[in-house]
């Protein structure tokens, strides 16, 4: 079996407002799938749903091969995760709230424990209360509270909020270390495009409760393509001459100011001693590669890229 999680028309509303509509998710084992799309897209609902802590209006959620269904949860003995914030018992150490944890679950290997969170770079916190935690190391201890049991597949909402960027990176090894070491499947949620671009195999990408698209990280690498960014206050002249001059065709207008030229046949100096020619005054002009920003406005906003 290939697919940790499927879903058929997954649907969640709330009081008449569809949250989530209709989304067929597939996860594949083995690898980090990140569920990408902004804040109120439904990401958080959607992970809701597939770990049992709400029920869906309708659709279907199946996991490791076999329906969840209120009856029948047997599904999630083998997933881990973190919805929202991870909380823990303040006033008590790590340790202690993790055999908390363990003994609700009716797991009782306090060895797992010990390595777990040395794993994760927990060591030497035997006395610290969790109250006296950073933020990344309380997003460490959730990692490890989620993956306690030894599970298949760790689902993660937003596992970077509110890190520092050493915090981001770390957290980003760490799921990369699970991964690659311990073939744990993780699906993730953000909206930080950046930080699933740099540790997702697959992304889903989610606007206004609708999947819009699925596709592996590496097809969107080989449709990059590169192009010119032009910056200056006349842009009307400066296409019109763009055109007429260099025989440049293929642009397009970005942001009032901008211009993105996807012709191969001219470089940045080439232009810009043309234009500054005709005294077009530039503010800026460079090389770029497309980027997963790119395709996620495009995807989301029908191509539209903060025109």
């Amino acid at each position: 079996m290939n697919e940790v999680i499927r879903t058929h028309e997954l649907t969640k509303a709330v009081k008449g407002k569809t949250i989530v509509s209709d989304v067929n998710l597939h996860v594949k084992r083995g690898e980090i799938y990140g569920l990408l799309g902004p804040n109120g897209a439904g990401k958080t609902t959607m992970m809701k749903m597939l770990t049992g802590l709400i029920i869906p209006t309708s659709g279907e959620i199946m996991l490791f091969g076999k329906k969840l269904t209120e009856a029948s949860k047997d599904g999630l003995k083998r997933v881990g995760s973190i919805i929202e914030y991870p909380i823990f018992f303040e006033h008590l150490t790590a340790m202690q709230n993790l055999r908390i944890h363990c003994e609700y679950l009716g797991f009782y290997d306090h060895k797992a424990i010990t390595q777990a969170l040395d794993m994760v770079g927990l060591q030497g916190i035997d006395d610290k209360k969790v109250k006296d935690f950073s933020l990344g190391m309380k997003q460490r201890l959730g990692i490890v509270r989620a993956m306690i049991t030894k599970p298949e597949l760790i689902v993660l909402d937003e596992p970077t909020n509110g890190l520092d960027p050493i915090g981001i990176k770390e957290m980003r090894d760490l799921i990369r270390m699970l991964n690659k070491e311990y073939g744990i499947t993780f699906l993730l949620s953000s909206h930080i495009l950046g930080e699933i671009e740099q540790v997702a195999d697959r992304i889903g990408v989610i606007q206004h409760g609708k999947l819009v698209n699925e596709v592996a990280l590496a097809d969107i690498r080989k449709l990059r393509t590169n192009y010119i960014e032009l910056v200056t206050s006349n842009v009307q002249k400066s296409v019109y001459l763009l055109e007429t001059e260099l025989h440049l065709s293929n642009m397009k207008i970005v942001q009032d100011k901008k211009i993105r030229i996807y012709n191969t046949g001219a470089s940045p100096s080439e232009i810009s001693k043309m234009l500054v020619s005709h005294d077009i005054e530039i503010e800026e002009i460079q090389k770029h590669t497309s980027t997963l920003e790119d395709y996620f406005y495009h995807q989301i906003q029908g191509g539209v890229s903060g025109e």
